[in-house]
């Protein structure tokens, strides 16, 4: 069942109303996730570490302080530079100074350099950090977050568009080109080019005018301009948003925290092989126990990219015992050969995806790693990373999930008797319910009607040829159901004629449907905060952070 709720609003001292849908209802979640979710304790085999809430994380602050072995000078000298360099202000300052101090821990999450920050869910995973390390603290545990910002990945196309609803009420989506730069670099490497600006104003134009558009404006004109590289924009824009809650920003390509990591990227190089054995073992494992891999590891995989000499991020094959190939620089590596640069030059590498877990434990004193349904997936394979390497398994807690309902579709979806998991049938399928019930219910009893009696006629025309001729009636079956199906295509038309012709209905309907479901997919997955930003300013990030519940588990749906 849906819970509801209600949570104070910082902002104009009001109070919003909010409502649970377990994930279990939501289509698309895979097996994994959902058994966490449900009962984390059941799969301590893939999560040894397991936690299902914050009082539940306390007990393993200890352990993550004693195996802690990174210099905190170092390390916060680092943050420092780095969160300067993006302009953050003085909470986040005075928690890099607490975090050099033995006692402090770290609540980690993190995502990739998106376009203008990406999709919602890039938000709530920072300030879901921001609201357990709070939650933390209330329980007399000194706690700061992190957010891992994921520079080194190298997939372009997922971070080069941002998506907005424009004036139209249509799906509005800002793009930016590779330009000059090179295939392959990594994201926050990558330099914006001279259409930067026009697809700033392009999308920001496109949003309805309000009192804060010329801010937001603003706001994403002085981040994303050209010359300036992903990586930088992203971290000034989530500095000048999020950085008045705390949040610690984390750069990994930071040539000190490339120093810092420099010794776990020689023990994982020299344990590669002993990391894939696991991996592929760990991986039949959980194929065996009915669930899926969300990472596929074969006997060739290495844990680490190389750069090449052109900035390309490249893979590492192993091609026989204890020798290497990197495709993009045709180059071969032995272990040895590796282990050396790692230590002398570590910059020349970057985690995979199964060991960067590990590298962000190595780097932080991690309590917990907030993460969506697929990196919880995930977790349960490189928890044999961490165990190779000797390290302990840090716990994995799911993110906050929000869907933002504001008050003219919450009166859609009431007038016309609507529940959010419905919006999941897509438009097709929930017009005839809108048909039959509010547009034209004469429209629906005529078909009914016909219906019955063509199933009537034919009943008695089949009577009459199994008289005759058996395999008459046999051709009267199959023709029935042609019959059948014509008539339903024929009622599905006229009722997308009828809801046509209801042009309010129509429109509030896919309003509400391009908002709370784009692309048929949840709103935090598609939409950027500039949506929400334009319409309400600041106040948005306040209202979201009072809805958090740090032990929260299920999805949340807030009305404004």
């Amino acid at each position: 069942m849906n819970d509801k709720g209600a949570c104070p609003s910082p902002a104009f001292n009001q109070v919003m109303q909010t409502e649970s849908i377990p994930f279990s209802m939501i289509p698309g979640q895979s097996r994994l996730f959902l058994d966490y979710l449900n009962d984390p304790e059941s799969l301590r085999q893939f999560y040894p570490n397991a936690a299902g809430s914050v009082d539940e994380i306390r007990s393993f602050v200890p352990v993550a302080l004693a195996a802690y072995r990174t210099d905190r000078a170092e390390l916060c000298r680092a943050l420092s530079a780095i969160n300067q360099r993006f302009g953050c202000g003085t909470e986040t300052e005075a928690n890099i100074r607490r975090l050099a101090l033995p006692d402090t821990v770290a609540v980690v999450t993190g995502q990739q350099a998106g376009l203008f920050t990406g999709p919602l869910y890039t938000i709530y995973k920072a300030l879901s950090a921001c609201r357990t390390a709070e939650a933390l603290n209330d329980r007399g545990i000194s706690a700061v977050p992190v957010f891992w910002i994921a520079t080194e990945d190298h997939d372009f196309d997922e971070v080069s568009h941002a998506e907005a609803v424009d004036r139209s009420g249509s799906l509005s989506t800002a793009a930016i080109g590779l330009g000059e730069n090179t295939p392959g670099k990594p994201v926050g490497n990558i330099s914006l080019v001279s259409d930067a600006a026009l697809v700033v104003g392009t999308f920001i134009n496109d949003l309805p005018e309000t009192q804060f558009t010329a801010e937001l404006r603003d706001l994403l004109a002085y981040d994303w301009n050209k010359g300036q590289t992903i990586g930088m924009a992203f971290g000034t824009t989530l500095a000048r948003i999020l950085s008045r809650f705390g949040l610690i920003l984390l750069d990994p390509m930071d040539s000190g925290l490339k120093r810092l990591a420099s010794p776990l990227y020689v023990q994982a190089i020299e344990n590669s092989d002993a990391i894939v054995t696991s991996l592929v073992k760990r991986g039949e494992q959980i194929i065996n126990a009915g669930y899926h891999n969300q990472v596929l590891v074969t006997e060739d995989y290495f844990p680490l990219f190389w750069h090449t000499d052109f900035g390309v991020r490249s893979s590492l094959r192993k091609i026989r015992d204890g020798v290497y190939y990197s495709k993009d620089e045709r180059r071969e590596f032995t272990v040895a050969d590796m282990a050396n640069i790692a230590d002398r030059e570590p910059e020349r590498f970057s985690p995979g995806v199964m060991l960067r877990p590990v590298v962000q434990d190595f780097l932080l004193p991690n309590v917990c790693y907030l993460g969506g349904g697929a990196e919880i997936a995930y977790f349960a394979q490189n928890s044999e990373v961490y165990r190779v390497l000797g390290r302990p398994v840090t716990p994995i807690f799911h993110r906050q999930s929000f869907t933002v309902v504001e008050s003219r579709h919450a009166r859609t979806l009431k007038e016309y008797d609507l529940g959010f998991i419905d919006l999941f049938n897509g438009f097709e399928e929930l017009v005839p319910q809108i048909v039959e019930r509010y547009i034209s219910p004469e429209t629906a009893e005529l078909f009914r009607d016909v219906e019955s009696k063509i199933d009537f006629e034919l009943d008695r025309l089949g009577q009459a040829l199994s008289g005759i001729d058996v395999t008459l009636a046999d051709s009267l079956i199959k023709r029935r159901a042609k019959i059948a199906y014509h008539i339903t295509t024929l009622q599905r038309k006229a009722y997308r004629a009828e809801i046509r012709r209801n042009e309010v209905i129509d429109r509030r309907i896919r309003s509400a449907m391009t908002e709370l479901l784009p692309i048929g997919t949840l709103q935090e997955r598609v939409l950027n905060f500039s949506e929400f930003y334009n319409k309400y300013g600041p106040n948005f990030f306040d209202w979201i952070y009072a809805a958090i519940d740090a032990d929260q588990r299920d999805h949340q749906l807030i009305y404004l």
